[in-house]
Parts: structure tokens; sequence; C-alpha cells
């Protein structure tokens, strides 16, 4: 199959999925004209409408069965629901075909409300959700998959291969990738493990009538390190803030968990915290091309020198990362310049 003809077959199953999920509407909702307003969507192959019925308005999710886990979306959010997370309720759902009317959290994403002034404000909201999160969902009894060594390494293989071997056209040393995987992967599983969410950020992230954070993107939720959602708020791959506000977070955040009985040590944490966020840019910067080469997606280019610049701060806070920093500001740094962020 040529590559226009593939852009064609997937063209002809989008509009063919439309029609579908069109008339699955009109018999849920018992109308006969069904009008969808496309809604921004995410990185993954899911598309989202608006649609108005009398006074109230949904979101309509269409995520294709063979491409997206819709049974794991409705059942993690069941779970989060019940430890008191905000997620929107499922009014009605076809699993099979991946069809989901849902509740709509409006268009006030954190990313597009959070600003200097507002910032304590609204993560303090956020790190209330997320210590429900953590200390309310027994990790010991769910049936989240773990965020174990396999998958760790995994989704730090997607530094190598797609930014910088398909990218970059860069090979970093074995012996120096796999010191800095095994640090980065020890790391994580040496901290207590709680439920993650994985993408908790400020796009996953909406404001609500009451400021709750209203909690999208929750279906990959695992069991894994404690400080990981934390990382995913505080060094947002899509907004920047100065090291002195984002250590106040964490440490006030540390201080939360204490008064929920889990002592920490803030050596400790700080370190686990800058590690987790080494082992998420890479991640991030993997994702982001791939996205670009292999899903045609090339917005997020825009957020690898933010992601990058983050990566090396936090590399050379850490003595046992010099190696790494250095292959990162030369060979890295040097070939990422030579390349335009855009496709």
């Amino acid at each position: 199959m040529t590559s226009s003809t593939a852009i064609d077959a997937a063209f002809d199953t989008k509009a063919e999925r439309f029609n579908a999920l069109s008339s699955w509407l009109g018999s849920v909702l018992n109308i006969s004209q069904v009008t969808l307003i496309p809604v921004a969507g995410d990185a993954s192959f899911r598309r989202y409408f608006r649609i108005n019925h009398g006074q109230q308005s949904f979101i309509v999710m269409d995520a294709p069965p063979e491409r997206e886990n819709v049974e794991s979306f409705v059942e993690v959010g069941k779970l989060f629901a019940q430890a008191g997370i905000r997620v929107p309720k499922v009014f009605e759902c076809d699993l099979k075909r991946g069809f989901l009317l849902l509740e709509d959290f409006g268009d006030q994403a954190y990313f597009s409300v959070l600003n200097s002034n507002n910032a304590d404000y609204f993560y303090h909201q956020a790190m209330s959700a997320l210590e429900q999160i953590q200390c309310r969902i027994d990790a010991s009894n769910t049936l989240l998959p773990a965020y174990d060594q396999a998958l760790l390494k995994r989704e730090l293989e997607l530094f190598r291969e797609w930014f910088l071997a398909s990218w970059l056209a860069l090979e970093i040393p074995g012996r120096l990738w796999r010191r800095v995987c095994q640090m980065l992967v020890q790391n994580a599983l040496e901290q207590p493990q709680v439920c993650v969410h994985r993408d908790f950020h400020s796009r996953n992230l909406m404001v609500l009538h009451d400021d709750t954070p209203g909690v999208l993107d929750f279906q990959d939720a695992v069991i894994g390190p404690i400080t990981y959602d934390l990382v995913s708020l505080l060094k947002d791959c899509y907004i920047e803030w100065p090291q002195h506000r984002v250590d106040a977070w964490r440490e006030s955040y540390r201080q939360q968990l204490l008064d929920q009985g889990r002592v920490i040590d803030a050596r400790q944490w700080q370190s686990w915290f800058d590690r987790m966020g080494i082992q998420r840019h890479l991640k991030a910067c993997g994702i982001f091309v791939r996205l670009w080469l292999r899903d045609q997606k090339p917005q997020y280019l825009q957020d690898i020198p933010r992601v990058l610049k983050m990566l090396l701060a936090s590399c050379r806070r850490d003595p046992e990362f010099e190696d790494f920093t250095h292959f990162l500001s030369q060979e890295v740094m040097t070939a990422v310049n030579r390349r335009r962020l855009s496709p």
C-alpha cells in the first residue's frame, strides 16, 4: 500500500467511524439530527466532539478499540471517582466500537489559565487531588498494572531510538546509556509505590466551577513511583516555572504526605523527584519526535527546547549524571541546533 493509499484508507475509516458514531448518538439521545463540533484532541488516536442536547452539553469520545483501551478508561474512571476525584461521568458507552458519551468539563484547562499570580492556588488544588489519588487508592488492592522495570526501560528506549537515532542520527555510548537507565530505573523502583495517573499535567487538568480540578486522560494509570505524577505537574513539558517555585511546591507536597503519615526525608525526596524528572523528560523527547515522524503530529516539536532545558538542568544538579550531562550539552544540543524544530 502506498503512502497516499494509506492516507486515503485512513480518511475512509475516519468517515465511516464518524457516520457510525453519529448514528449511535442519534439512537442513545433519541434525536434525528446530530451536530458534532470538533474539540481539540491530544497525542492519542482518540477524537473528541461536543454535542448539545436540550439544555445540556456533552463530550463524545471516538476511540478506535484497536488503538485505544476504552475499557481501561471506564474502569480507571470508576476507581478515581470512588477516591473522590472529579473525572467525567460516562452517560453512555459502546465498548465494542469505542464510542463514549461523557460529561462536559468545558474548555478551561489549567494550561490556558495558569499564570505567576494564580499558580500557587491552582497547584494547591491539583496537589490535593493528587494526594487523594495516592492515599485513597490502595496500590496493593487494584488490578492496575505495575510501572515495572520492563515498562520503565521501554519508555527510556524511546529517547535512544526516536530522539537520538531516528531524528538526530546520534548514537549514545552503550556503557553510558546502560548506566543512565540503571540509575533511573532503580530510582523509580525504590520509591513508595502508589497509584500513578501518568499524565498529570496542565493539559489534562480542567478548571471546574468549584475550582476542584477535573481530571482527564487517566486510562493509562499504573502502580508506580510516588514522585512521578508530581514531576508531571511541576516539571510540566508545556509550562516552565522558576526553580525556586518548583522547589517550594515539591516540599509543600512532601509536607502533605507527612500529614498523611508518609515520612520521607527531604533530601531523598528531592533526589527521587529530580531523577524522576530526568526519566520523564527523556521519555517525552522520544514521544514528541515519534508523534511527528510516525503519527504526523508535528505540533509537539515546539515543546522540545523547553523539555531539553529542564532535562539538562536536572542532570547538572546530579553529580552521578556528569558524563550524561556532557553528552547532552555537547553532542545532543549541537545536533538539535542543526535541526529545524518544525516539519
